[in-house]
C-alpha cells in the first residue's frame, strides 16, 4: 500500500519585494533574517563588494546559476511554490578575515528582486549618491505622472468634459433664471433664505444653484440634499456642489446636480437642503428648462 504525504505548506509571505535591495553587513543587527525575493521566470543578481564564493542549497533545481569573482546570477526553480525558502551561503573576502553569511531565498509569485548589492564594510560615498540620483529621478517621474493625472482630470471638467462625455450635444446647456413669473416658495427654513436661484437642463441630466443668506449664528454647510418631482417620486444620485461653508450673516452657493431625460424632471420640483446639525430649507416651485 503507497502511502501519500500532505502537501508542504510554507509560512506565509510578508516582506514586500524591492526591486533594488541593499545590505550593508556592518549595520545590520545580529541574528537579522537576511531574505532575497526570488520567483520563477525571474532572473536575480547578487553583487558583492568582495571577492565572495557562494554555495547554493538544491542547485541542481535552478534554471540557470551563473558566477563570478563577486557576483551570482540565477534563475529559480520552474516547481519552486511561494513561501519555499531554499539557503545561499557565502564566504566574502580571504584569508582569516573571511566572513561566512547566510541567506534566504524566498519564493514569491510573480515577484522578485532583481539586483541585491551585499557590502561588507559601510558602503562608499559613490553608492550613497547613486541611489539619491536613483531616488531623485524615481520622484521626478512620480511628479509627472502627477502632473499628468492632474491634466486629465481638469481635461474630464469644463465645456469639452461635458461634450465628451456625452452631457450635452448640439443643443448645449439650456439656463432658465427662477424669478419673476417663476415663483420659488420657501416651505421650511431654519436660519436661512434663498435670494436667488438658477436651474440648467442638458441632454442627460439637471441641476440648480440657489444662493443662501445665512442669517442664524452658525455657519452653512450642506452635506444632504433631496430632489421630488411633480409626481412625488425623490430623484436618485444627487451630488452636491458648495466650495466653502456660508458664514453667519453671509451668502453663498449651492450647487445640485443629477442626471435626469429630456422627458424627466418635468412640471415644479421641491428641494431640500440639510445640513449636519439636521438643520434644513426646503425650496419649492422649481421648473427646469
Amino acid at each position: 500500500m503507497l502511502l501519500q504525504g500532505a502537501p508542504v505548506e510554507y509560512p506565509p509571505i510578508v516582506r514586500v519585494c524591492e526591486d533594488l535591495k541593499r545590505i550593508e553587513l556592518s549595520l545590520a543587527p545580529a541574528g537579522e533574517a537576511r531574505e532575497i525575493c526570488v520567483s520563477p521566470g525571474h532572473m536575480t543578481t547578487i553583487v558583492f563588494d568582495v571577492r565572495t564564493d557562494v554555495e547554493l542549497q538544491d542547485e541542481a533545481r535552478f534554471l540557470e546559476v551563473t558566477r563570478g569573482r563577486g557576483i551570482i546570477s540565477l534563475l529559480p526553480p520552474q516547481d519552486m511554490v511561494p513561501g519555499e525558502r531554499l539557503r545561499l551561503t557565502a564566504h566574502i573576502g580571504d584569508g582569516p578575515s573571511q566572513q561566512r553569511v547566510t541567506f534566504t531565498l524566498l519564493a514569491h509569485s510573480g515577484l522578485a528582486t532583481h539586483q541585491v548589492e551585499v557590502y561588507r564594510d559601510r558602503r562608499s560615498r559613490e553608492s550613497f549618491l547613486h541611489e539619491v540620483a536613483l531616488e531623485q529621478a524615481k520622484n521626478r517621474e512620480l511628479r509627472a505622472e502627477l502632473r499628468l493625472m492632474r491634466a486629465r482630470l481638469e481635461q474630464s471638467g469644463g465645456i469639452g468634459g461635458l461634450v465628451a462625455r456625452k452631457k450635452i450635444d448640439t443643443y448645449g446647456i439650456q439656463v432658465r433664471p427662477l424669478s419673476g413669473k417663476d415663483t420659488v416658495v420657501q416651505l421650511k427654513s431654519d436660519g436661512l433664505t434663498c435670494v436667488k436661484a438658477v436651474s440648467y437642463r442638458a441632454d442627460k441630466g439637471i441641476a440648480v444653484q440657489v444662493s443662501l443668506l445665512n442669517l442664524s449664528s452658525e455657519p452653512w454647510m450642506t452635506v444632504d440634499a433631496s430632489l421630488v418631482d411633480a409626481g412625488g417620486r425623490e430623484m436618485e444620485g444627487l451630488k452636491i456642489r458648495q466650495d466653502v461653508p456660508i458664514p453667519p450673516k453671509g451668502d453663498g452657493p449651492v450647487f445640485v446636480e443629477v442626471d435626469a431625460l429630456l422627458s424627466e424632471a418635468q412640471g415644479e420640483l421641491s428641494l431640500t437642503l440639510w445640513d449636519d446639525s439636521a438643520r434644513s430649507i426646503t425650496l419649492h416651485g422649481l421648473k427646469f428648462p
